[in-house]
């Protein structure tokens, strides 16, 4: 895989299974074919530029003269074989393919004529093959003939005993060689097969090493070799979300629109046993979609029912404004220098009980601001009056922001951007929230492939079952927007009630009076 670590923090190993090679397959399977095609596509290409060449032989028989009885016989067969060895190395002797030049009126010599020519016998007979290779189909059956019958007449003269005597010896061909029909190279379909079978040996290795190497996190098998940390939701990747980032922008029924709603589902299961409503969204690294992962979650619980407070605590690069088209000059920097009300701040963004607190300018000492203790009474004042607190932090590794944050709310939910962040950069933010204590709900993975191995997968309800469902419980525990009643957070910055929950209760009588 492309993030097999030599050690993870889950103290789990990195060693391949079945499962991680079928995973790598599915994750490069453009590559394994591209390979494979370039294979085949080369092959074929090196055997139509490649010349080709034929292969002509004959055959020779090795035999004695003049034997009569069986034991004669049987002797003779014995020294045939023995001498056929020496026969086969005297088939490419200047001896022998000198006449064959000479009688063919070839343009070469025997040096080079022999390294077409392969003499070879088969094992306990007295058969002699002389094989010629030539770009010349009739050209290689006339060397190979030429050849066997100069060997023919040069054994002849070498075993006899004397001019006049006879050789004991006579070889015979009992195969001529003849013209071939079709190349004996190159063989198209042997080549195209080799082709196949390199190039995808090669996709598969090159898919094994990209796996090796790439440390980037792709999906849930490779967030479980770093962390056990549950996993609150995926979100898939949509080309649309650039453009149209609102979950209000989807279609309530699309796959984006309801993991949105199982990740409210789940973050209310993971934060069931709290007292605090301030949930935290930050990342890794800039990119990952914290700012939209917090900004529809937000929409999403006020769709549920619940009134909601979203704050953009990220100072440096605030993003929830743009997002919903709200004021971010006037927000939470505001409020925390004391130039503004806090009820004066908060819009309302669309039909639900949603309020947003924007960031406001931008300060210089962002991490200084954020840590007082005047945003530690913001948080606790909006926790008194709203259902549900979700705040959007920085990055955790640029820069301290979040984990100054972290350590004022009820718990942290870390995005993690699919083929975004590598394993390296998750392991500092995982070891930097937990040297700060800071209670990590889960994580959300976004970015995710629609379809394969790295896909997220959940069940899917319905949107009024899953609204009439959530509307039905908070998403923390428990008490709703305190009414008529005063606290450390009101006393400080304005004191008496919110105004998101005055607005709310004349709506109620406006809509009670029509």
């Amino acid at each position: 895989m492309d993030e097999i670590l030599p050690k993870t923090t889950s103290g789990r190993g990195s060693i391949l299974e079945l499962k991680d090679y079928l995973r790598i397959l599915r994750r490069n399977w453009v590559l394994i074919v591209a390979c494979t095609l370039l294979g085949v596509v080369g092959a074929g290409t090196a055997s139509l530029l490649v010349k080709p060449t034929y292969i002509s032989e004959t055959k020779l028989f090795v035999a004695l003269q003049n034997s009569s009885s069986v034991s004669e016989l049987q002797q003779g067969n014995v020294f045939s074989q023995a001498r056929v060895e020496s026969y086969v190395k005297t088939a490419r002797t200047p001896l022998v393919l000198q006449p064959v030049i000479d009688s063919l009126g070839l343009n070469t010599d025997p040096q080079a004529l022999a390294r077409k020519i392969v003499a070879s016998s088969d094992e306990k007979t007295v058969l002699i093959t002389i094989s010629v290779e030539d770009e010349s189909a009739v050209q290689a059956a006339a060397i190979a003939q030429a050849v066997g019958s100069s060997l023919v007449n040069v054994v002849d003269e070498l075993e006899r005993p004397s001019s006049d005597a006879p050789s004991p010896v006579r070889l015979s061909i009992v195969a001529p060689a003849t013209a071939p029909s079709s190349p004996a190279s190159p063989n198209l379909r042997l080549n195209l097969l080799m082709g196949l079978a390199f190039g995808l040996l090669t996709g598969i290795g090159l898919a094994v090493l990209r796996a090796l190497l790439d440390t980037r996190i792709r999906g849930e098998e490779d967030l479980r070799r770093i962390t056990n940390s549950a996993l609150l939701g995926g979100i898939s990747f949509d080309a649309d979300a650039t453009k149209k980032p609102l979950l209000t922008q989807a279609s309530p029924h699309s796959p984006r629109a309801e993991s949105f709603r199982q990740l409210r589902t789940n973050l209310q299961f993971a934060h069931v046993s709290h007292a605090s409503k301030a949930v935290l969204v930050t990342s890794s690294l800039p990119g990952e979609g914290k700012s939209t992962t917090a900004t529809n979650l937000a929409i999403a619980l006020a769709q549920a029912g619940q009134t909601v407070a979203l704050v953009d605590a990220d100072l440096r690069r605030p993003m929830v404004a743009e997002y919903l088209g709200l004021e971010r000059n006037a927000g939470l920097t505001t409020a925390l220098i004391g130039q503004a009300d806090i009820n004066d701040l908060l819009q309302q963004w669309g039909n639900d009980n949603l309020y947003v607190l924007a960031a406001g300018q931008i300060p210089p000492n962002p991490s200084e601001l954020l840590g007082t203790d005047r945003m530690k009474q913001l948080i606790v004042g909006l926790e008194d009056s709203f259902d549900a607190v979700i705040i959007d932090a920085p990055p955790l590794l640029p820069v301290t922001d979040a984990a100054v944050l972290a350590q004022q709310v009820g718990g942290v939910v870390l995005v993690v951007g699919a083929q975004k962040v590598r394993s390296t950069d998750l392991e500092k933010s995982l070891a930097a929230l937990e040297l700060i204590d800071g209670d990590l709900l889960g994580v959300v993975l976004n970015r995710l492939p629609a379809k394969g191995p790295d896909s997220y997968a959940y069940s899917y309800y319905g949107n009024d079952s899953d609204k009439s469902g959530s509307r039905s419980q908070s998403l923390m525990t428990a008490r709703g927007p305190r009414k008529d009643s005063s606290t450390e957070f009101d006393r400080i910055l304005r004191g008496g009630e919110f105004v998101p929950h005055r607005a709310r209760k004349e709506a109620d009588r406006n809509r009670s009076a029509r």
